[in-house]
């Protein structure tokens, strides 16, 4: 694993106002895979809220200079643990209110590499945490989706209802998560939420390794007066969400007050398309380089459009994201450029 020296100067402005719908000061929230990306933008919200967190990650994609900010914050607390022990999830769900479910194996082509790894952590995993906040009286559990579940359904924006058959690994296992929550909450009267993930950027996320995401990625190459990998034409279109709307989104869904609300699957997107080439340009220009990218073969596994429709969540979970491509992207880059400075 690589160590970063993370800059959270950032992102600590990003959760200074409220997103709460109900009060979560001295409330006891579990973040699995806390170290990461997602996760320890929540664990961030949540400290600067009052509320006290307990992150759950192994590390294994996690990094754990993410949280060293809140390492001496008398609300947070740090467990190693891995989902596919049952006696690790127990630990963790002991004293909780609420489970913030994140931790996973990443990527498609991770998946399509060693499905096995994927299935047993995301699959396997899942339902060791479901059955530990179960066994433990927690009721309210969210978890981290994905769009990769609407797999070769044509239609554009992508509705909820509306899925298609999967086009990975990966894309099976958040599915099958999606129909275990389902089951857990009728059979054990759990209030489940899903939010299925759009290509979500911004700070903390992991510019290294053989499955970092592909925007750091472009920053990173540019910034070293490299030229990036395009996969494919580059005119594949994503609906690209800065990390702030996820993590709002995730604070609605422990929240939420509405019994409507529950047990559903949400898209969390700021319904906005760009392709990986418009993407790049405005990298490019930002940061006023001449590099022109490489491209190569398709990815396996990859979905060519992707656009949310996210009515859903505006309706049941009052979901307003706040940052559209525009204006997440600045930060993003800023972030990076201290990290790779």
């Amino acid at each position: 694993m690589r160590v970063l020296k993370h800059d959270h100067t950032t992102s600590n402005f990003m959760y200074s106002q409220p997103l709460h719908l109900s009060p979560i000061e001295n409330k006891s929230f579990l973040v699995t895979g806390g170290a990461g990306f997602i996760g320890s933008n929540i664990t961030e919200y949540l400290l600067a809220h009052g509320a006290k967190v307990r992150v759950m990650d192994n590390l294994a994609t996690g990094n754990y200079d993410n949280l060293k900010p809140f390492e001496a914050h008398p609300h947070f607390q740090f467990m190693e643990g891995d989902l596919r022990n049952p006696d690790d999830c127990k630990k963790a769900c002991e004293g909780m209110q609420a489970v913030c479910h994140q931790a996973a194996i990443g990527s498609v082509p991770r998946s399509i590499k060693d499905p096995i790894t994927s299935n047993d952590v995301n699959v396997g995993g899942f339902v060791n945490m479901l059955t530990a906040a179960k066994d433990e009286g927690i009721r309210r559990f969210v978890y981290a989706s994905s769009s990769s579940v609407y797999g070769d359904e044509p239609n554009l924006p992508k509705k909820e209802e509306r899925i298609g058959n999967p086009l990975s690994p990966y894309a099976v296992t958040k599915y099958t998560n999606e129909v275990y929550a389902g089951v857990f909450a009728r059979c054990y009267q759990m209030e489940i939420i899903g939010l299925r993930y759009f290509n979500v950027f911004g700070p903390k996320q992991d510019p290294y390794g053989e499955y970092a995401a592909v925007m750091p990625l472009f920053i990173r190459d540019l910034l070293n007066n490299q030229s990036p990998y395009i996969n494919g034409d580059g005119e594949q279109t994503r609906d690209f969400t800065f990390v702030h709307n996820a993590v709002q989104a995730n604070i609605l869904g422990l929240t939420t007050e509405n019994p409507d609300a529950c047990n559903q699957a949400y898209n969390v997107a700021f319904g906005e398309r760009f392709t990986i080439n418009q993407m790049f340009e405005a990298i490019r220009q930002y940061l006023q380089k001449e590099i022109q990218p490489i491209y190569r073969e398709p990815r396996a596994g990859d979905i060519r459009d992707s656009l949310a429709d996210i009515s859903k969540a505006r309706q049941l979970l009052g979901y307003q994201p706040q940052y559209s491509f525009e204006q997440g992207l600045p930060l993003t880059i800023e972030y990076f450029k201290k990290i790779f400075g």
